[in-house]
């Protein structure tokens, strides 16, 4: 049943979102709008990231996206975020949750299923992992941001012909948070992103949860309007 915009707060609280998609498809302005925007209603609102989000997140997160992937096997890589993962679980989003917050997450599952999909490992096997790292702590809803991977590295300042490139040696050095440099998963090649895109936009069809995939194309407000329309068409 369609909610209208103004019932939409209501039915908006206590509930876990989820926003995902390529790198540069806006997930993370998206996701802080529409933080604004609850809170604005009066909506209890908790922020968070996945990886990272906990202490222990964030070294994990830092093993991940701060250095050169090459020799990490997929498997470890995958578990690895699946670690990060349920402690986010574990020390915010249920927590969260259970006080009758709304909970907004850039990306979760849906990232593994992608990016380490696309480098090879199953994501109906990311799908076991994860009911094991969270359990029952599944999404409401996730929103898929869809952006071609040229014009998502246009957004981040990366041109396509630097897609690929070596991680810089001093990648670790507390560079983590500043975004003055693209992570790992970043810095793959552009045919890599363009299968994380297909990865991404075929999650849908085994995902246990509801994934909306909205267009990212076009200006942060003309997105923002399309994400909550499509929050009202979400069966709530």
């Amino acid at each position: 049943m369609q909610a209208s915009s103004a019932d939409l707060p209501r039915c908006l609280r206590g509930r876990f979102i989820v926003f995902d998609g390529p790198d540069g498809a806006g997930k993370s302005t998206q996701r802080q709008r529409l933080a604004q925007r609850l809170e604005a209603e009066g909506l209890p609102v908790v922020s968070c990231r996945d990886p990272g989000g906990t202490q222990i997140g964030d070294r994990i997160r830092s093993v991940l996206l701060d250095f050169d992937l090459s020799t990490m096997d997929v498997s470890c890589e995958t578990l690895l975020f699946m670690a990060s993962r349920a402690q986010l679980v574990a020390e915010v989003i249920r927590p969260a949750l259970a006080a009758g917050k709304t909970v907004l997450c850039d990306r979760f599952v849906t990232s593994t299923c992608a990016y380490q999909g696309a480098a090879g490992y199953d994501p109906k096997r990311v799908i076991e992992l994860a009911r094991y790292a969270i359990g029952d702590c599944w999404p409401c809803v996730t929103l898929l941001f869809d952006v071609d991977p040229k014009e998502g590295f246009a957004r981040i300042g990366r041109k396509p012909h630097h897609a690929g490139r070596n991680r810089r040696a001093d990648a670790g050095d507390a560079t983590l948070f500043s975004g003055s440099r693209p992570d790992a998963m970043e810095a793959r090649s552009l045919e890599f992103h363009r299968q994380v895109r297909e990865m991404f936009l075929g999650v849908g069809t085994y995902y246990p949860t509801p994934v909306v995939v909205i267009d990212g194309r076009g200006d942060a407000h003309a997105v923002e309007s399309r994400v909550w329309e499509a929050l009202a068409h979400v069966a709530w």
